[in-house]
């Protein structure tokens, strides 16, 4: 949650310094990486190793 917060921050100031389009061009990258099957693979191997060690 943190890094997603990170991340619409960091697009958040470089879009209203950029512009506009910019801002648009930075989101739906982030989108786009954020919805990557391989992305969504290794958040789901950290979830679970994370899950483990606060079970263990």
């Amino acid at each position: 949650m943190r890094g997603f917060l990170l991340g619409v921050a960091v697009g958040y100031v470089l879009g209203t310094r950029a512009g506009r389009e910019r801002y648009e061009q930075l989101a739906r990258a982030y989108r786009r990486a954020v919805d990557h099957p391989l992305v969504q693979g290794m958040a789901g191997i950290v979830r679970a190793k994370l899950g483990a060690r606060n079970g263990a």
